[in-house]
């Protein structure tokens, strides 16, 4: 299976999250494993998600949603 990246997280924790997110959509996800050193404790540096070259249009569509609402403080 071929594996894109559809977002990068500023951090660790916060990839762990959007990861998360997209699982509970039902698309399968995960992070690159270069960018997360878990013998140093959790990565301070930005860390890409990655999820099924199929599931990628999908992904990036759940995911500008989810920054989009993030970014908006509403009225």
């Amino acid at each position: 299976m071929d594996w894109t990246v559809v977002a990068t997280a500023p951090d660790q924790m916060t990839a762990e999250m959007w990861s998360e997110l997209l699982r509970n959509q039902g698309i399968p996800s995960r992070l690159h494993p270069g960018d997360v050193s878990g013998f140093l404790g959790v990565s301070p540096h930005s860390v890409r998600v990655l999820v099924p070259e199929g599931d990628s249009h999908k992904a990036r569509e759940y995911m500008n949603d989810i920054l989009t609402d993030a970014a908006d403080p509403g009225p």
